[in-house]
C-alpha cells in the first residue's frame, strides 16, 4: 500500500473522559492499552469517521457498561495531507482476536511513517471506517481537534428504558 493525498478535508470523532489521566486527543492511552492497530511502542490516536461508530467502538470496549463522563471531539484533517486505505483482502486475519496480524501491520505503518492517517474498517460496524492518526508523523501538527462536548447516552443502549 502506498500513501495518497487527501483531496478534501477529512473529519473524524473520538470519545473519552476529559477528566481522565490523558486528554481526549492524545495517544498515551494506546501505548498503555494497545488497540487493534498498534503496540505499546507505536501509539496512535484512534478515531471513527462517524460519531455513531465512535459510540459503538466505546461501547464494545466498555463491555456494555455506561462509561461515565464521556465527551467527544471532532478531528479535522486538512486536504493535502497523506493517508493510506487498508485493504482487508491484503491481510487475512486482520479482524481476529488476538489482533496480532493487524498490530504488526500498524506498527510497521507507524514506524515507516508512510502516511499521517490509516483508514481501516471498524470490526463492530464493518461498513464504517476507523481513522488512526500517527502523532509521530511530520504532518500531525496540521491536525486540529474541536473543544470537547458531552456525550449523551441513550439508556436503551444498556437495556434500560429511556
Amino acid at each position: 500500500m502506498t500513501a495518497q493525498i487527501l483531496d478534501r478535508t477529512l473529519s473524524s470523532f473520538r470519545i473519552g473522559d476529559p477528566r481522565g489521566a490523558h486528554p481526549i486527543f492524545d495517544a498515551t492511552g494506546s501505548s498503555l492499552a494497545p488497540g487493534r492497530w498498534n503496540t505499546p511502542g507505536s501509539p496512535l490516536i484512534y478515531s471513527s469517521e462517524h460519531y455513531s461508530t465512535a459510540l459503538l467502538e466505546k461501547l464494545v470496549r466498555g463491555s456494555g457498561r455506561l462509561p461515565p463522563n464521556q465527551h467527544y471531539v471532532q478531528i479535522t484533517i486538512p486536504r493535502g495531507l497523506s493517508y493510506e486505505v487498508f485493504s482487508p483482502p491484503s491481510l487475512p486475519g486482520w479482524d481476529s482476536l488476538p489482533s496480532t496480524v493487524s498490530r504488526q501491520f500498524g506498527e510497521q505503518w507507524f514506524d515507516q511513517k508512510r502516511s499521517l492517517v490509516l483508514i481501516a474498517p471498524s470490526v463492530v460496524a464493518r461498513l464504517d471506517n476507523n481513522i488512526m492518526i500517527n502523532p509521530a508523523h511530520a504532518e500531525f501538527r496540521l491536525v486540529e481537534a474541536s473543544l470537547h462536548q458531552p456525550v449523551y447516552w441513550d439508556r436503551r443502549l444498556f437495556g434500560s428504558a429511556a
